[in-house]
């Protein structure tokens, strides 16, 4: 029998072209799925992200802490500012008012000696100053004298007096304010140059 003829149930023959279809060689399917590489890493790379995930936070924390230290280190040494300047400026309203006392002191004992000088003048007759117009007299010469002394006193007294240098002055406040400011950016300059 001729090769490719067959008759009846006979088997046909094996030829090496047997397995070709209409389409030519059929592809082998391959099961859906990493090979063993890709596996190895996925979870390479998952590990990495995790251990870089958890240095990163323990980092950020611990910035954090001591971010918070440096400005409770920061609150605590304004507010020994301020008490140093309060301070400063009670020590000087006390030493401005001291010499304002001493001045006024001063000046009503000279005020005081001029009367009694003066005294003897009284009621000589007729056209003879009285005690009043003699006391006028040598408060005047007296105090225009000195009257810058008194003016600076006056002013102390009543700056101690009205509270002008409390807390709640503008010019602490713009101080303060002024004081974190300047803080707050050099403690971000001191950030950018530790990352």
């Amino acid at each position: 029998m001729a090769a490719g003829m067959s008759f009846g149930n006979s088997a046909p023959d094996a030829s090496p072209y047997a397995d070709e279809g209409p389409y030519g060689t059929p592809v082998a399917h391959k099961k859906a799925g990493l090979t063993r590489r890709g596996k190895v890493a996925i979870a390479v790379a998952g590990v990495a992200i995790v251990g870089g995930g958890t240095i990163w936070f323990q980092v950020h924390s611990a910035a954090v802490a001591k971010d918070e230290k440096e400005a409770a280190a920061l609150q605590i040494q304004m507010k020994k500012l301020e008490l140093e300047e309060m301070r400063i400026r009670n020590e000087q309203v006390s030493s401005d008012k001291k010499a304002a006392t001493a001045s006024a002191e001063k000046i009503q004992a000279a005020v005081d000696k001029c009367v009694k000088d003066s005294s003897t003048q009284l009621d000589k007759g007729y056209g003879s100053p009285s005690r009043s117009s003699i006391v006028a007299d040598c408060k005047q010469q007296y105090e225009t004298a000195d009257g810058s002394g008194m003016q600076a006193a006056g002013s102390t007294l009543d700056a101690g007096n009205t509270g002008g240098g409390g807390i709640n002055s503008p010019a602490l406040l713009g101080l303060v304010a002024g004081g974190a400011l300047a803080v707050a950016v050099f403690a971000r300059k001191g950030k950018k140059a530790d990352a």
